[in-house]
Formats: C-alpha cells, sequence, structure tokens
C-alpha cells in the first residue's frame, strides 16, 4: 500500500445540498492542493469506491448525510464512531449507505484508515444548486475540513 492519502468527494449534483460532497472537492481541487494527496470525485457512491480506497493509507470522504444537525453542520467521525456510538444517524440517497459500505470494507480487508466528513444536508429534493443555508456556510465547511485535513491526512 503507498503512503498516500485521497480526499472523495461523493454526492449527487441534482440533488440539491446531496451534491456539497462533490461542490467542496472542487473547491479543494482549486486552492488547496497538497503533495501527496489526491482527489477523487466519485458522484454516488458505488462499490467501485471501495476498490479504489484500497490505494491509500488514508481517507476522506466528504458527503451530505441527514443525521438530525442544523443545516451546514459538519460532523467528523470515522467508522469505528459508528458502530460505538449508536446515537449517529446516516441517511443516504446514494446506492448503498456509508453504515453498510464500511461494514463490506471491513469484510474485505481494506486497510486505509477512513474518515467521514458528513456535512448536514437541508434538502435532497430533485434539483440543482445548493440550498441558501448550505452556501451560507460553505466557507465554513472548507475551512473546518482543510484543518482536519492537515491535522490528520498530510501527516508524513
Amino acid at each position: 500500500m503507498s503512503k498516500k492519502a485521497a480526499v472523495i468527494g461523493v454526492g449527487n449534483t441534482l440533488r440539491r445540498d446531496d451534491g456539497i460532497g462533490i461542490v467542496i472537492l472542487e473547491s479543494l481541487l482549486k486552492f488547496y492542493k497538497r503533495n501527496g494527496l489526491d482527489y477523487l470525485d466519485f458522484n454516488v457512491a458505488s462499490f467501485d469506491l471501495l476498490n479504489r480506497i484500497r490505494d491509500y493509507d488514508r481517507v476522506l470522504l466528504i458527503d451530505g448525510i441527514d443525521a438530525g444537525l442544523a443545516a451546514g453542520e459538519v460532523k467528523i467521525f470515522s467508522p469505528e464512531d459508528i458502530s460505538r456510538n449508536s446515537d449517529i444517524r446516516l441517511g443516504s440517497t446514494h446506492e448503498f449507505n456509508l453504515k453498510g459500505m464500511f461494514a463490506l470494507a471491513k469484510k474485505l480487508g481494506v486497510k486505509a484508515r477512513i474518515y467521514i466528513a458528513g456535512i448536514q444536508i437541508k434538502d435532497a429534493s430533485f434539483g440543482e444548486g445548493l440550498t441558501a443555508e448550505l452556501k451560507n456556510k460553505e466557507k465554513d465547511i472548507i475551512k473546518k475540513i482543510m484543518a482536519f485535513i492537515d491535522k490528520k491526512l498530510c501527516v508524513q
């Protein structure tokens, strides 16, 4: 396994706030490039995602979640946090949910250290563009994610 890290945007830009992971990834690509850090756009999560994360030591998935938080709130956690804390609720509009993906990754022996930057969505109905609540918090979301990347992903 390489000593590389990846930031992966997940979401559906045709379902309003569900595209927040892709929006944040695109901003990071423009303004926050780092050596040894790959940026991958996965749109709607699929089983291919598990195959791709095998190439990395550390992975940050950025995705819109429905966890009962305030719109635009960011919660960064690991798969272990989900299994230890039954209060973490994760709704998803993707092919499979994050809990299912992590269980499968464990069964397949994926060794990457996985983190999730879950961003509370307000509206996942069909349509383009973020709601005003998420658009207004976009810079704060990016700052929080950049700080996490510096602390946990870009370690040598």
